[in-house]
């Protein structure tokens, strides 16, 4: 049985209680915030394996919810799993750009739920531990522990999808990943998320490493690479 302790972060009460017995059948301990406010006091003050977060919510939306949780250090490497109604591609990108790791459009199956909360947790125990080895390439200094990034000893302030993308090149130097590998890579199978969405995903990543942006190749009709050290 399941023991993690989920934050359900849903205003509408009747979602929030459907949400609440799934889980608490499956083993999971719960306990739920109806603001975005309480959410990050409780996300704070609490052992939160994992948050379940809604975007609409009264006051503080659920993005600038996430944001918070990423720039601070006691929530930082909490998993995220967006659950709305806004379900548009570009709700999807600018939802994993602000540091979700997983994206769930309403209305939604409470055993489709069930398994990406599951999957999520599954990623995140298999995580490198945190005396992992950086990785220094000239200007640029990748810290998996810390999930830190320096470049010129300045610290670049990257979304989790975008550290994630940006350590798994960069541990294999050299080496073509199609759009769907580095999904499969850093998401697991069959994550819902484009080609065009990891294009604009890049596309940021390279504009805040500025110089060192070009360590990340597109190699033209196969995908990308991170640039072998000369």
């Amino acid at each position: 049985m399941a023991r993690e302790h989920i934050l359900i972060v849903e205003d509408e009460e009747e979602i929030q209680e459907l949400i609440k017995y799934n889980l608490d059948k499956e083993g999971f301990r719960t306990f739920a915030a109806l603001s975005g406010e309480d959410a990050l006091k409780k996300a704070r003050a609490e052992k939160v394996d994992l948050i379940l977060l809604d975007l609409m919510l009264p006051g503080m939306d659920g993005l600038d919810v996430c944001k918070t949780i990423r720039r601070d250090e006691r929530t930082r490497n909490i998993p995220v799993v967006m659950l709305t109604a806004k379900g548009e591609e570009s709700d999807i990108v600018t939802g994993l750009e602000v540091g979700a790791d997983d994206y769930i459009v309403k209305p939604f199956s409470p055993r489709v739920l069930l398994a990406r909360i599951k999957s999520v947790l599954r990623r995140k125990s298999a995580e490198p531990v945190d005396d992992e080895q950086p990785i220094v390439v000239h200007e640029l200094s990748i810290h998996p522990g810390r999930r830190e990034v320096l470049v010129n000893k300045q610290q670049v302030e990257l979304t989790n999808m975008e550290f994630r993308v940006l350590h798994f090149l960069a541990s294999r130097p050299g080496w073509v990943f199609s759009r769907y590998q580095i999904v499969e890579g850093v998401r697991g199978d069959n994550y819902p998320v484009t080609d065009r969405s990891v294009d604009v995903l890049i596309v940021g990543l390279r504009r805040k490493l500025g110089e060192a942006g070009s360590y990340i190749e597109t190699v033209r009709g196969v995908g990308y690479r991170f640039k072998e050290e000369a």
